[in-house]
This record gives structure tokens, C-alpha cells and sequence, in this order.
């Protein structure tokens, strides 16, 4: 049995409720929720008190996700990600099937591919993409460890996972770039 198999059966039946979840990634610690559900996707944007216009992140297990998710990838881009130490996120062009407020004005969508393995085995299981936004109240700062998290964050989500609260490495949020379908490369957070 997985170590965080009992977080994974409580993730799942929160998140096919449409319910918020608060879990560890490869990155920071994030608030999460079905990344397909309108309802669910706005219930975080009240939490985190974020303007409406400011899109957020959407995890996948793999590049199969991306290509069901964005509309006409540039495959090279899956390359270029293999090549880069640590996580990326990849702002594409032509996102489809997330909810809309997840969506740029362009209709682009951040998406990234988790390295991390209770992330992937819930997306997995859970067969759709997750949001994953950082644990904080817009304009605060992204917490660093699950004890930096406020305790409005903490009380807000339907269930924490319990996986890694412990951890006291540090992590922070993960590289962002742009990239085109006709392979234009822009970072826009190094």
C-alpha cells in the first residue's frame, strides 16, 4: 500500500463532490480542485480572495494529459521540458475542456506535468487535470512549508491531505513559460 493511500480515497471523494482540497506538489503546497468543474474553480477563487482575471495552474500526470487539454501543442515543447531541471509550468495556446475562468484571455491555459508521485497517482486515479494554485490569500506570499500556511487557507479547503505535512524542506513555485504553436519560446517566470 502507498504511504499516502488514505489521503489519495479522501482526495478523490472531495474531488468528485467538487469540493477544495489542500495538498502537497512538486512544488509548493497548493489548493486544489477538479480543474473541468465551473463551480469548484470559482469556490478557490473566493478562498484565496484573487481577482477573477488572474488565471491559475492546472496540473496533469502526463503529456498524453496536454494533448487532450490543448488544442494544437508544438510536441518539441515536451522536449524542451525534459531538458530544464525543475518543474515548469507551460502556458499553451488553445486550451479546451477546462473550466473557463482557468482559461487567459487568449484562451491559453498554464498547465504542467507533476513529477511528483502522490500528484500523479490522484490525478490518475482521479482521470481529470487539478487545479494547483499556491496555499495563500492572493498578494500574501506562497508558503514555503505546510506550517506557513494560513489557518483561513487551512479551514477553507474540504480536506487536507496529511502526506508530507512534516516535510521540512523548502520549495518554491515552479518556472513559467510560454510557448506558442508555432514553437515561440517566452519565459515569463524564471
Amino acid at each position: 500500500m502507498l504511504p499516502f493511500q488514505n489521503d489519495i480515497d479522501a482526495c478523490l471523494e472531495t474531488l468528485e463532490k467538487g469540493g477544495l482540497i489542500l495538498y502537497p506538489t512538486d512544488t509548493i503546497w497548493g489548493i486544489g480542485c477538479d480543474a473541468t468543474n465551473p463551480e469548484a474553480v470559482e469556490k478557490i477563487f473566493q478562498l484565496k480572495q484573487r481577482p477573477a482575471h488572474k488565471a491559475m495552474i492546472v496540473l496533469v500526470a502526463d503529456e498524453r494529459d496536454i494533448l487532450q487539454y490543448v488544442t494544437q501543442p508544438d510536441l518539441q515543447v515536451f522536449d524542451y521540458v525534459k531538458g530544464v531541471s525543475g518543474p515548469i509550468t507551460v502556458i499553451y495556446d488553445g486550451a479546451i475542456g477546462l473550466a473557463d475562468a482557468l482559461l487567459g484571455e487568449d484562451g491559453s491555459a498554464g498547465i504542467r506535468i507533476t513529477t511528483d508521485s502522490f500528484c500523479k497517482h490522484l490525478i490518475k486515479r482521479f482521470r481529470k487535470p487539478l487545479v494547483s494554485t499556491s496555499a495563500n490569500i492572493s498578494g500574501y506570499p506562497a508558503p514555503r512549508s505546510f506550517q506557513d500556511i494560513d489557518p483561513l487557507i487551512r479551514e477553507g479547503v474540504d480536506y487536507v491531505v496529511r502526506y508530507r505535512q512534516a516535510d521540512e524542506n523548502y520549495y518554491k513555485p515552479s518556472s513559467v513559460i510560454k510557448w506558442d504553436k508555432i514553437g515561440v519560446l517566452t519565459i515569463i517566470r524564471p
